[in-house]
């Protein structure tokens, strides 16, 4: 991981930035804390690019595509929970 404090960006200005940004991301340490991180333009347009990709299935979409395990009525399965819930006590 590549950093930088700001004091340094301060000083140096985007020359601090461009000579690590070659070797990838450049995180932007403030009071010793990530507080940024510096991509290249090409990276961000690879990021961004796939942002823009239509989105998988929601993960609601996904669990209802799922075959069920077994097909259990309501009241089977109440009386599995209440007997679970019996040996708590």
């Amino acid at each position: 991981m590549q950093t930088l404090p700001a004091q340094e960006v301060k000083r140096r200005g985007l020359a601090a930035i461009e000579e690590l940004l070659p070797q990838g991301p450049v995180h932007i340490l403030k009071h010793n804390r990530p507080a940024c991180v510096v991509l290249s333009e090409a990276e961000y347009a690879r990021l961004n690019a796939r942002s823009s990709a239509p989105a998988a299935t929601s993960a609601w979409d996904a669990l209802l595509a799922t075959p069920g395990h077994g097909e259990e009525t309501r009241e089977q399965v109440d009386q599995r929970l209440a007997e679970e819930r019996d040996r708590w006590e």
